[in-house]
């Protein structure tokens, strides 16, 4: 499919920020997982993602077909497989070619990467079980650019599937090639979806100050929800719009 000029501008954007992003050193440091603030919230998040998947009845992972959009290196995907997916069934794309060289080189080799713009994802229509997103749509401004993406993962998902979504909703005052993504918008952008949706995600600069010396404390915090910074959803096709 032909993109848009303006996505494809949209795309030259995000492109650039993450180059940008990369450049700076502090970076890798804060997401390494020797960092404690870094482990916290990965850890934070794996957990009440495993939590929303099996209180959704959708932890039976092994025999479903999982596509991420927007899989950067293949960290999420990876995790996929550690709770039980097969690496033949998972499927990931980004836009930036040098993070689907490192997911190659660090994923199972039966996974199948491509590089290209989830704007025009190159699977056929109802492929796949779930479809994950992990803040691709806070990194988008371009609101027709959320909308056409959010329709190619509605189409590569199979009517009875689900997606799982971990993005942002509160804005990042010191990172403006960003955007949050709010309830509304969600049910917006898959208006056809049923919407499982919690907070999580206990504040990052938070986290990191008092990671480093009191986990317990997080702990605590982290149960507070007007401390969180991201919604975690599972939306599932309402079934008079299912489509066959």
């Amino acid at each position: 499919m032909l993109l848009p000029t303006e996505y494809a501008a949209e795309e030259a954007r995000i492109r650039a920020a993450y180059a940008q992003r990369e450049a700076r050193p502090t970076i890798s440091k804060r997401e390494s997982y020797f960092d404690r603030g870094c482990l916290f919230m990965m850890q934070e998040q794996e957990r009440k993602m495993l939590d929303l998947l099996k209180r959704c009845r959708r932890d039976e992972l092994q025999n479903q077909k999982i596509l991420e959009v927007g899989c950067g290196t293949g960290g999420i995907l990876r995790k996929i497989i550690r709770w039980g997916a097969r690496p033949e069934n998972v499927f990931g794309l980004d836009l930036v070619p040098e993070n689907i060289e490192q997911a190659r080189r660090l994923s199972p080799g039966a996974v199948s990467l491509s590089c290209g713009n989830a704007a025009d994802i190159p699977h056929p229509d109802a492929t796949f079980d779930m479809v994950v997103q992990v803040t691709v749509f806070s990194s988008i401004l371009n609101p027709g650019l959320k909308q056409q993406i959010a329709r190619e993962m509605r189409r590569v998902l199979k009517a009875d599937g689900a997606i799982l979504w971990l993005d942002f909703f509160i804005n990042n005052p010191r990172n403006p090639e960003v955007r949050r993504v709010g309830r509304k918008e969600i049910r917006s952008l898959f208006p056809d979806c049923d919407i499982a949706l919690r907070r999580v995600t206990l504040a990052p600069p938070l986290t990191r100050l008092l990671a480093p010396y009191s986990w317990l404390l997080c702990e605590f915090l982290a149960g507070l929800a007007f401390l969180d910074t991201h919604y975690l959803a599972l939306l599932r096709p309402k079934p008079e719009n299912s489509r066959a």
